[in-house]
């Protein structure tokens, strides 16, 4: 009898700090649900479950925006048990792109009290 060994972990893809390009990682920031989730984990300042962030869109358009904000570079998502940790990849992009994602936050926070809204208004 062979020693049965544990189930390989689930990896998901995620580019390497240089492959990050500046074009994508705009793209990603261009939706507004998608920059809701940026600004959700920036608040919270740590990793969160993608069920913490609440988007009023189907499951499947939920994980269709965490996945395009994965590949951008923008987050780095784990699985935890059953669950898929998401958290911001601030360090790459801080180191790639200065300043940029403390712009684009502030920004959204800008424009949040120009209309008159709270920070989750942007969605």
């Amino acid at each position: 009898m062979t020693p049965q060994t544990a189930p390989a972990a689930r990896a998901l893809e995620h580019p390497e700090r240089a492959a990050i390009r500046l074009e994508g990682v705009l793209h990603a920031l261009s939706d507004p649900m998608r920059l809701h989730v940026v600004h959700t984990l920036a608040v919270a300042e740590t990793e969160l479950a993608c069920s913490e962030v609440e988007l009023p869109v189907s499951k499947s358009t939920t994980t269709h925006h965490f996945r395009v904000l994965r590949e951008a570079g923008v987050i780095e998502q784990s699985y935890r048990g059953t669950s898929k940790m998401s958290g911001l990849r601030r360090e790459d992009l801080d180191a790639l792109f200065p300043g940029l994602l403390d712009t684009v936050l502030k920004a959204l926070e800008g424009q949040c009290a120009r209309l008159g809204a709270g920070p989750s208004a942007h969605r």
